[in-house]
């Protein structure tokens, strides 16, 4: 791995892996940084060495990944596997650990295209051994071919719901039930946004298309289910739900929780990107331009990162970033750009078509995202209840940061990817004001949990390798060009 490149994507998933390719072919040195140990993200992850060889299973959407992988390990991209990225600077210094060793690489532009992870799920015994969420099983089922027991149960809302199902079932796999979350009142609501949605119907006909082969299997396909408890001392011994006016207990060894996905704002929060907060889609969303520029000077964001739109719509924004950093390194002039650029906004309006009608649809209700429970756990690092939360918002506590004064909330090593929304959510309401008017944990690197080992060895930017490392701490800020204004070591 070399210590300068043009262009640093970080994200092997689809907008990563499109950027990468287009860029490179473009003649841009172009490093590819990724977590995995093979490309495809979680939307394609395993595509190269999924057990499940029989490819009906996972549909056609999944196998379109190989397209990718295909054209990434034929490219001049340098594709670097299991590397966690752990810090961005303004300057675009990368702090990268790869195999227990860290060091600093600095690209011209930087893409963060890492993609979306599953909202939090708090609801009383959601921490209960025997509980996963439906991305981590789905992510079980693609790298290993485990599938979940005949008593499990599948609660939520959201379309990963139907497409998990409907791939156990192309698998040969029922499951005990699904409790559907999804208001009512949703379905009403979402009416208006259908004639539009109409435009790309392709893209609800596979949706279409589960519900018919679930109804066909007879799957017991609970709707319009709340008030969810999940009971257990040691494990999950079964699921309460309430439908209409009766309460009713299913016996389980095991519960999938989803309800929807959003950004992944890890590290563009860290690096100091301005960003919003989006009351359709109910998240924190980065700032950026339509070639996915940030408020930061060359750091970019595509895919599902900056706003849920699914994984055709990540690879066609992820290619869109790369022209624009190609023409800004002069490898393409502005009328290029443009014209390359026309198949991509196209195959993106087709796609953004559909997602308002969908965001509406399956908008998760307020119980589930903040629980009226004072018991459930919101921060499951630090072991801190949503109760505690409201002790603290009438103490005086204004948002999420003070809040880590007050209980710790956010502190632990998910760094607030499991919490954050829920405490953002859940002082909002206790305080009566907009999420947005709240805030954001502030985030800090290293992002993710690193050996402080492969930090105390690594090579300061800029220095001698083989200097001492307190030294050249001593004398790091001689030229603060080099150095991020909040150094990881700080």
């Amino acid at each position: 791995m070399r210590d300068n490149y043009d262009f640093a994507v970080i994200g092997a998933g689809p907008a990563g892996m499109a950027a990468a390719i287009e860029a490179s072919a473009r003649g841009v040195s172009t490093l590819l940084l990724d977590e995995q140990p093979e490309p495809g993200g979680q939307i394609y992850r395993a595509i190269e060495s999924s057990p499940i060889l029989n490819t009906d299973v996972l549909g056609p959407d999944y196998v379109h990944g190989t397209v990718l992988a295909k054209q990434l390990r034929e490219s001049d991209v340098d594709y670097q596997p299991a590397s966690t990225v752990w810090d961005i600077t303004h300057d675009r210094f990368i702090g990268v650990e790869t195999h227990g060793a860290s060091r600093f690489i600095q690209a011209k532009r930087i893409l963060i295209a890492t993609g979306a992870y599953e909202r939090p799920f708090p609801v009383p015994g959601w921490t209960l051994p025997g509980v996963m969420s439906v991305g981590a099983a789905q992510i079980l089922l693609k790298t290993t071919g485990a599938t979940p027991g005949p008593k499990t149960v599948i609660a939520g809302t959201g379309p990963l719901l139907y497409l998990f199902v409907w791939q156990l079932l192309r698998g040969g796999i029922q499951v005990q039930a699904v409790l559907d979350t999804t208001p009512t009142s949703n379905y009403f609501k979402a009416l208006s946004y259908l004639p539009t949605a109409w435009k790309s119907r392709s893209i609800l006909k596979k949706g279409m298309k589960f519900l018919t082969d679930m109804n066909a299997a007879k799957v017991n396909w609970i709707t319009r289910a709340t008030k969810l408890h999940i009971e257990g001392e040691s494990g999950v011994t079964a699921i309460h739900y309430r439908r209409g006016e009766k309460d009713f207990r299913l016996e389980t060894d095991m519960v999938l929780l989803h309800q929807g996905v959003v950004p992944n704002i890890q590290l563009s929060r860290a690096i100091g990107c301005e960003h919003v907060w989006n009351d359709q889609q109910l998240c924190w969303m980065p700032v950026t331009d339509v070639w996915g520029q940030t408020s930061i000077e060359g750091v970019f964001i595509a895919g599902d990162g900056c706003g849920i739109d699914g994984a055709k719509s990540a690879e066609h924004a992820g290619r869109l970033s790369a022209l624009q950093i190609c023409h800004e390194l002069n490898k393409i002039d502005e009328a290029a750009r443009d014209k390359a650029a026309v198949p991509a906004r196209d195959a993106l309006l087709f796609e953004w078509r559909v997602r308002p009608f969908l965001d509406v649809m399956y908008r998760p209700e307020e119980p589930f995202r903040t629980p009226p429970q004072d018991d459930v756990l919101a921060c499951r690092c630090e072991e801190v209840t949503t109760g505690q939360i409201r002790q603290a918002v009438m103490q005086g506590c204004a948002g999420p940061n003070q809040l880590k004064s007050f209980t710790r909330a956010g502190m632990g090593p998910c760094q607030g990817r499991m919490c954050g929304l829920t405490v953002c959510e859940t002082i909002a309401q206790a305080r009566g004001v907009s999420p947005a008017e709240v805030g954001y944990y502030r985030l800090r690197p290293p992002i993710k949990p690193i050996p402080l080992g492969s930090v105390a060895d690594m090579p300061v930017p800029g220095e001698d390798p083989d200097r001492d490392f307190n030294d050249a701490l001593e004398t790091k800020n001689e030229d603060a060009s080099e150095f991020s204004e909040t150094p990881v070591w700080s």
